[in-house]
């Protein structure tokens, strides 16, 4: 059990829960080739599903009942830095900031050896998607 049945893009990933408390979660990912892209490298589009997920669940909590268990992007912002081609990605989230609607988060994506691969910071609206 991944803990993120219920995000089907998360699931089809790959992407799984190690820890979840308060205001932090991390996330991780055993790379296959369907991350890779055509150069061998991890996708971009997984780190920033990565981040995203990282940084929007670290302001939730775990019971999507509850008023705080939706998220919604406003706002996320990814630096690319390294690389990675196999192995486990641990992706890190935690929140920096927050109201009652908005919170504030940053996050990272690291290799197993530690390497940094990514950052972002983004802002987050609490509650489900409006979908017309």
């Amino acid at each position: 059990m991944s803990g993120l049945e219920h995000n089907p893009f998360l699931n089809s990933l790959g992407i799984k829960i190690d820890s979840w408390a308060d205001g932090e979660i991390v996330l991780y990912i055993d790379l296959q080739p369907m991350h890779l892209n055509r150069q061998g490298v991890l996708q971009g589009g997984v780190v920033s599903a990565l981040l995203d997920a990282a940084c929007g669940y670290s302001g939730l909590v775990p019971d999507p009942e509850d008023a705080k268990g939706n998220g919604v992007t406003i706002t996320l912002t990814v630096n690319f830095i390294g690389s990675v081609s196999q192995g486990r990605v641990m992706a890190t989230g935690k929140v920096t900031g927050q109201g009652r609607k908005i919170y504030f988060s940053q996050g990272q994506v690291t290799s197993e050896d530690g390497r940094v691969l990514a950052t972002a910071q983004g802002s987050f609206k609490y509650g489900a998607a409006r979908v017309k």
